[in-house]
């Protein structure tokens, strides 16, 4: 039940709130093409945007020649509403709609990219979840963002775990080298401010 609860919420944030009323909206995601684009891969890298949302991550990366996108929200509105935006543009993406925790991707990935749904997993056996989907599916980079222990403690209604770079690097350290970590303050659409904390990491070869 709890799942279905989850999903009902992102469903309702996504049919009754635009854009400009939620505060993770970026025009430009620049912090997330920076890590990407650092990565140096080809355009035709698998790249997946985890909780990619409405996010128009998925613009800028097929603007710059980019592939093979996938991008995975639990909410079907929130896709929906991205794929209306690109218009034609939406056919050369896979969307897939799941909960990261029920994921079972068919393929590896070259980056994997998470701006602010790591966060949102508040049990260990949510967050044991993800990694190891994370480690069986990821062959090269991933980037993940959430609040840091300067930022909020809530998003849309929901607990959130904070993180620094120790402590993310300690849940991803299984499996994951540390390549970089920035914290950053993002500004919301109502010009308030949320500081994230920013880190890539490389998978380790066994």
């Amino acid at each position: 039940m709890e799942e279905l609860h989850k999903k009902q919420h992102w469903e309702t944030i996504y049919e009754t709130k635009s854009p400009e009323q939620v505060s993770w909206t970026q025009e430009v995601p620049k912090t997330s093409l920076d890590f990407i684009h650092s990565f140096g891969v080809d355009k035709t890298a698998r790249i997946i945007d985890i909780g990619g949302g409405d996010s128009k991550l998925v613009d800028h990366l097929l603007d710059n020649g980019y592939e093979n996108i996938t991008v995975l929200d639990i909410s079907a509105k929130a896709l929906d509403r991205a794929k209306a935006r690109l218009g034609n543009k939406a056919e050369k993406v896979n969307w897939v709609v799941s909960d990261i925790t029920e994921f079972e991707p068919e393929m590896a990935f070259d980056i994997w990219h998470d701006r602010a749904t790591f966060h949102f997993l508040t049990t260990k056996e949510q967050i044991a979840k993800y990694l190891d989907i994370a480690r069986q599916r990821v062959n090269g980079y991933m980037t993940i963002g959430t609040f840091s222990t300067n930022g909020p403690t809530k998003c849309s209604g929901l607990d959130i775990q904070q993180y620094d770079e120790q402590t993310l690097t300690a849940e991803l350290e299984n499996g994951f080298d540390k390549l970089k970590c920035i914290t950053e303050d993002h500004t919301t659409p109502f010009n308030t401010k949320q500081n994230f904390l920013f880190c890539s990491f490389k998978r380790q070869v066994n």
